[in-house]
């Protein structure tokens, strides 16, 4: 008598998130449900969460943890759920693998210094199998013809358009169902913490910011991204930054955009440059690692910084004297985020006017930013700087009353964010110790009582600024 064979479980595989917080368009999770029965993992890892760039950001990590939390509502949704475990990946990632059978483990490469040797870690015990998805095209793959990596952004960003586009062809939607994870598995609860006001958790927003950006502000994204009191920018960056809209999506949104713009007034082509200078940073710590820890010029290593801890915590409060510097510090603090435009202004007085070491500011924005990323932050401290790749010549120092005069013309973002200046006429409002002391009274705002009296004279520091340079060159 022959008896009836079990059908064959499917193979599992577990599905490991790091910043991939999406269902849609997610390479390693496509990859997984190819394998079989997808178990979503999530860890917390103690060295990443206690890093000098994690730490104290308790914004982000409250942003991290509410979109997780959305991310298991939309798993649950379609029959899965979220396991979360504490410890080390590479051991947490074998104790799953041996609770749940799973022979594959598949996961979105990060390019990352503590990334990449986390992930070399895990790979010396277990197959895990790494994707693509952080970036349109791989680091490695936009490179010099001769060979070698880019590091000017110009020629990096020709190079990025010679490679194939993506199409909508190529975004996978999300499953409709998912296979179930076992109710015997374990999971942790995921801290507490709630999202910023200002950026609500998860994918379904994500797609939402994107389609009213793409619904109007941009076409007009060009001129209005620098307008620091409008909403001309996507306020995507921290979605980007967990992986919760897809590079590709975004690219494909930009080139389908683009093509029905009018020309020459072109702003999804605009946003389409500044997605691709998000890669070239990404590829820059992916060939440089080392820009984390110094100048990626290395003639400008030894400049002779000044330590000036009053003068800095001047800064990071938003009390310089300088309006458009405290208004986009406080913006910083009061928000978890601040406009690109603001943050260009607020690096250079930092480094250029005060003269204080760019990496002490790299790190205040990385504890204080939603959308910290070491790549985008580093980057653009450096820039700002003069010390790294394609950098802004050493003696470029803009001037904060020039940069609002010009970006915030009618005071709006000073008023919204300095409101020690609501009454200052406008004359006044971007240099308002320029103020008569009459009119200082009359209008409630005493320089050097209400507001601060400027920290530096901009005139005076401009050539110790210079001098510290060459000499460091």
């Amino acid at each position: 008598m022959s008896s009836a064979r079990a059908k064959p479980a499917l193979p599992t595989s577990l599905w490991w998130i790091r910043r991939d917080l999406r269902l849609t368009d997610n390479p390693a999770l496509q990859a997984a449900l190819r394998h079989g029965a997808v178990v979503p993992v999530f860890i917390l890892d103690p060295a990443a969460s206690g890093s000098r760039y994690h730490a104290r950001a308790q914004r982000r990590q409250a942003f991290l943890y509410a979109s997780l939390r959305s991310l298991d509502a939309e798993l649950r949704a379609r029959g899965s759920r979220l396991v979360v475990r504490t410890g080390r990946p590479a051991e947490v990632l074998a104790q799953l693998a041996a609770e749940t059978q799973a022979n594959g483990l598949f996961a979105e490469e990060d390019h990352s210094p503590y990334a990449r040797r986390r992930d070399a870690a895990v790979q010396g015990v277990l197959p895990l199998t790494l994707t693509g998805g952080l970036t349109v095209h791989h680091p490695a793959n936009v490179q010099k013809a001769a060979g070698g990596p880019y590091t000017v952004f110009t020629p990096f960003s020709k190079a990025w358009h010679a490679l194939r586009r993506p199409t909508p062809a190529d975004l996978e939607p999300a499953p409709a169902r998912l296979p179930a994870v076992s109710p015997a598995l374990a999971s942790e609860p995921l801290p507490a913490g709630e999202a910023p006001a200002d950026f609500p958790a998860g994918e379904a927003e994500a797609r939402r910011r994107l389609e009213r950006f793409l619904a109007g502000p941009i076409h007009a994204y060009a001129e209005g991204r620098n307008q620091l009191a409008e909403a001309g920018t996507s306020s995507l960056s921290p979605y980007f930054r967990f992986g919760l809209l897809s590079a590709r999506t975004a690219a494909v949104a930009a080139l389908e955009a683009a093509g029905r713009a009018p020309q020459p007034a072109n702003g999804a082509g605009t946003w389409l440059t500044e997605l691709i200078w998000r890669e070239f940073y990404i590829a820059v710590l992916y060939h440089f690692p080392h820009v984390l820890q110094t100048a990626f010029n290395p003639n400008l290593r030894a400049i002779a910084w000044r330590t000036a801890p009053e003068d800095f915590a001047a800064w990071q409060a938003g009390r310089t004297g300088y309006p458009v510097v405290d208004a986009a510090m406080r913006q910083l603090a009061q928000t978890g985020w601040m406009h690109n435009r603001a943050r260009m202004i607020a690096a250079s007085f930092l480094v250029k006017d005060l003269l204080i070491d760019w990496r002490l500011g790299e790190q205040w924005f990385m504890e204080q930013l939603v959308d910290g990323d070491p790549a985008a932050n580093n980057g653009g401290w450096q820039w700002t700087a003069g010390t790294g790749t394609d950098a802004a010549p050493y003696f470029r120092i803009f001037n904060p009353v020039l940069q609002s005069q010009k970006f915030d013309p009618a005071g709006r973002y000073l008023r919204r964010f300095v409101p020690e200046l609501a009454a200052v006429p406008d004359e006044y409002l971007h240099a308002p110790w320029k103020m008569p002391p009459l009119i200082q009274h009359q209008v409630g705002c005493v320089i050097g009582r209400d507001y601060p009296t400027p920290i530096v004279d901009r005139a005076a520091v401009k050539a110790r600024t210079l001098a510290a340079y060459k000499a460091g060159a």
